[in-house]
Formats: structure tokens, sequence, C-alpha cells
């Protein structure tokens, strides 16, 4: 669930010093540090591998996605790949620590809003309203046991709030076990770290957009963040403004009590379940997190900040 933090690399490192790169992926942006630049190179083929595997595992938009023939299998027990099984295990896991405020069946429901193809396609278009039968769905109607997959005819999988950052955590994780240095992985708001960091830790400025709440924080090792928000991916449907993030019991877009909600913890694809389900959650959220005790921000829709749980106290906007 995107939300925009910027890498301030300003680090001093005894091994060379950081080296990133930064490309284009799946309507957002990818950037990868790591702690020693001769790695950047091969560290960059290892997670662009990764990435294009995940995207051939999951992807909504591609015909020939695992996720879009496990549809076509119209209800019937599915063996899918090892990769699959793990991102749809961490959906399921996400729904049900979540009570189902983070829930993968509402693909229906973004495909009923006209987010039925990369976003990059859909922005600002004006999609018309369209009849669509949508079978009531939950996460608890999909079962995985080892890798057979079912899922009920009619219903169709969405792992836009978890498999994006599950995917940053693993990416972390392949570059320092392979090349020993220490790497940050950022996909949109998604950001997973792992092996050493730079002195002083990893500098990110927290910030979703110009003219917004801004906060610097700095990342120790192995640390994760995850900002969703309310303000990106936001398209024209019907004659008036939608978002991505759907609250899947009504299947339409969630209030946007907050514009962003940042939370910091071990690994990314926890932290983007705990943002994703705070903006459904709206209000309850902030006694939710407290009572989570980890660090937090939150920005509401007037732009007023909200920290807890040890967040650096740093509500700026930028200039």
């Amino acid at each position: 669930m995107d939300g925009i933090v910027e890498l301030e690399e300003s680090y001093e490192c005894d091994d060379g010093g950081v080296a990133a790169a930064v490309w284009r992926l799946w309507g957002t942006q990818a950037r990868l540090v790591v702690t020693d630049a001769e790695r950047l190179a091969q560290a960059r083929v290892l997670v662009a591998d990764h990435l294009a595997a995940v995207e051939l595992a999951c992807s909504r938009f591609r015909t020939d996605s695992e996720l879009t023939l496990l549809a076509r299998r119209r209800g019937q027990p599915t063996e899918v790949s090892v990769l699959l099984a793990d991102l749809l295990r961490d959906a399921l896991t996400a729904a049900d620590r979540t009570d189902g405020d983070v829930d993968p069946t509402i693909g229906a429901a973004l495909v009923d809003l006209g987010y039925d193809r990369d976003f990059a396609l859909i922005d600002n278009m004006n999609t018309p309203v369209r009849a669509v039968l949508v079978r009531p769905a939950e996460w608890s109607m999909v079962t995985l046991q080892d890798r057979t997959v079912t899922v009920p005819d009619g219903v169709q999988l969405d792992l836009g709030a978890t498999a994006k950052a599950a995917a940053a955590d693993q990416c972390a994780r392949l570059v320092t076990q392979n090349l020993g240095c220490g790497v940050l992985v950022s996909l949109g708001g998604d950001i997973a770290t792992a092996g050493p960091a730079p002195a002083g830790g990893w500098q990110l400025l927290v910030q979703d957009g110009p003219g917004e709440p801004a906060c610097r924080v700095s990342l120790p090792a192995g640390a994760a963040l995850a900002t969703s928000s309310t303000l990106q991916r936001r398209w024209i449907h019907a004659g008036r403004q939608v978002h991505h993030v759907l609250d899947p019991r009504s299947g339409r877009p969630a209030d946007p009590i907050w514009r962003t909600v940042s939370v910091a913890t071990s690994s990314c694809l926890a932290a983007n379940t705990l943002t994703t389900a705070s903006l459904v959650r709206g209000h309850a959220a902030v006694d939710w997190l407290a009572r989570l005790g980890l660090p937090a921000r939150l920005v509401d829709s007037s732009g007023r900040v909200r920290t807890i749980g040890g967040w650096p106290d740093d509500p700026r906007r930028a200039d």
C-alpha cells in the first residue's frame, strides 16, 4: 500500500560507501541500497530476478500469472508454486491477525471500482458505472494445505496488501545471505533492511508528497518500515474520487480518517499489515496500535500528526 518514503543518502561506511539503484516497478518506485558499492550490480540482479518471480506468481494484471490461472480453476484444488503458496499464506495470516481488516478476497471489489489493470493505465480515468454481480467473500473461504490452494468459484484474490511488503523482506534477506553486505530494499512505501546498517542507521524522510507533514527517522539494522496511504493510487470512478484501500466488509474505499499511517517493526510484512488495517479501522487504530507498543505515525485528514509507541515526535512540513 503505497506511501512515499525518501532515503537520505548521506552515509559513511568503512567498506567503500553505499550505492543505490532506482527503477520503476508495479506503478511505483523500487530502490535498492547496499553498504558495499562493489556489490550493487550483483544485488540488483538478485532483487530484479526475485521481483520478476513474485510478479509472475501473483500479478492480477498478467494473463500468465499463477494467480490468474488459479482464478480459472473455478473452485478446484490446485497445486501452486512454493513462492505463491508462501505469499498466500502471508495474506491469510494477515487476515487472521487483523480480524479480516486485511483480506485477500477483495479482488472482485477492486475490479468493480475500475482497478482492473496496472495503475498507470487507470490513473485519473473516469470509469463508468458497471453492474457487476460480486459474490460475497472473505478470507476464510480460501483454503491452503501445503501447496494446494482452493479458491471458491467467483472469488478473486488480490495480494496487494501483503505481497509487495513480503517481497521487500525476501529481497533484503536474499542480498545479505548471498553477498554479505547491508541492504535496504524499498518498494513504494514498503521498506525492509538486512545485514549491517550504515553508521547512524538508515536515514529516512517519511513524507507522503510535497506539502505533507514530514518526519526524519533513523532505522536500525534489520528493522523495517511501512507506510500506507489514502492519498496515493487514487482515480475517478463513476464521477467521484476513490482510492485503493478497501474495507473488505463493504467492498468500498475505507473512510479516509487517516491520510497516511506508518509503522516500524522487525518485518515489512508485519508493518504493512498494521498500516493497512489501521486505514480500515479509522479512529479505532490509535488505541489498537498503542496496545501493540510499536512506533507508529498517523496523519489525519486535516494533516495533523499523531505519534505513538516511541515514534520520533518530529512533525514537520516540507519546505
